[in-house]
């Protein structure tokens, strides 16, 4: 009985042909007879004991003729051998590509489930690069450098310091494999979207008042009302030595996304950087090229277009009308009363006081919401 126990990895192939050379001794053949009876010469038969040749399921139904076996049992066989020959050459390959590991924060990626969590030893870490391969959907670590790294030529960030290439890529990967799924479902609905910039604007304005909610609450009405403007909005946690907080790209040509972590766990820099990654959707990029990657807001920063995100980002909030208001709130019960009069959580209210310094960043912080966003 040949064994089908997916989780079998014998560190050996056996060929068929050591099957045939059991039968022939246990009959007490010589090898020139078996090529008799199954009509074909004995040096292919050699060849085919060796395993240097096909077994064919002409040869099958010839084995299974004269050994009073089945054609089944011999194409089993066959495909056994090389697909454990297969893979022992694919493992010998990825042994070879073990120093690729080091580009990448195994912890972090064992922990957001991007790698099981497997010792780093020798013994395991040819199965992780098969693991890290698969999961990014290539076939070599230069696969990943000219479709991963290289998109850093497009990345817009505003500090690169304690960023580690393999944890971005990884966080990148995670959005795209949502996106893919979401695509998915849009084809299999029959639904076809198309971005609206309007429509889009428009929605911005009811995603706005989502703030008050929880983020069981908010999550799936961000993610239609962004969907039906031909937006996917997709929620990838934090991978930490990514530190990206928003990313906003054009993950398809005709199809805008925006991926959102919790990496400040706060709600109010939540908010604030959706609504920062709008503004590089709705104003920036028409050549559909550029990878906005945004850590927390508080980096200052002289590039035009983090500079009108950020404004963007504010004025949708709390528009710059409401200045004179933000000036006299001075205590909690105030700024709930104002939050409350513009429909917004009294958390971003605080966040804005602190990011257009009109209080210190340490005061009316238990005003703020710490969350985590919900796992689909």
């Amino acid at each position: 009985m040949i064994s089908e126990d997916k989780n079998f990895r014998p560190n050996w192939a056996s060929p068929p042909g050591d099957t045939i050379s059991d039968l022939i001794e246990e009959r007490k053949w010589k090898q020139i007879e078996l090529a008799r009876r199954l009509g074909i010469s004995q040096k292919h038969l050699n060849r085919l004991i060796a395993g240097k040749v096909l077994l064919t399921e002409d040869m099958a139904s010839r084995l299974a003729t004269v050994f009073g076996s089945t054609e089944r049992f011999w194409l089993r066989r066959e495909a056994l051998y090389r697909e454990h020959s297969a893979r022992l050459k694919r493992e010998e390959l990825y042994l070879q590509m073990v120093d690729w590991l080091d580009k990448f924060p195994i912890k972090e990626l064992k922990d957001a489930g991007v790698l099981s969590k497997l010792r780093l030893d020798k013994t395991n870490k040819p199965k992780l690069v098969e693991e890290l391969l698969r999961f990014f959907g290539i076939n070599s670590p230069d696969q990943w450098e000219s479709e991963y790294v290289a998109m850093k030529a497009f990345f817009r960030r505003r500090n690169d310091n304690d960023t580690n290439i393999g944890a971005v890529t990884a966080w990148l990967r995670l959005g795209e494999i949502q996106a893919e799924r979401y695509e998915r479902e849009l084809k299999m609905s029959g639904k076809t979207l198309h971005y609206n910039r309007k429509k889009f604007r428009t929605a911005l304005h009811e995603i706005r008042t989502l703030s008050v909610l929880n983020p069981a609450e908010f999550q799936p009405k961000m993610m239609e009302l962004c969907l039906k403007a031909g937006v996917f909005l997709v929620f990838v946690p934090a991978i930490p030595k990514a530190r990206v907080s928003g990313m906003t790209r054009w993950w398809r040509k005709d199809r805008p996304l925006i991926q959102l972590s919790l990496f400040s766990k706060s709600n109010d820099r939540f908010w604030f950087t959706f609504f920062h990654e709008t503004a590089h959707l709705l104003f920036h990029d028409e050549k559909k090229q550029k990878i906005h990657l945004d850590e927390n807001y508080e980096y200052a920063t002289d590039d035009p277009f983090e500079i009108e995100a950020n404004e963007w980002a504010s004025e949708i909030l709390i528009p710059q009308i409401y200045e004179p208001n933000l000036r006299l709130l001075k205590s909690k019960a105030a700024v709930r009363n104002f939050a409350s009069q513009i429909d917004i959580h009294p958390g971003i209210v605080v966040g804005q006081l602190q990011h257009r310094k009109l209080i210190p960043y340490s005061w009316l912080n238990d005003l703020k919401d710490t969350f985590t966003l919900v796992d689909e």
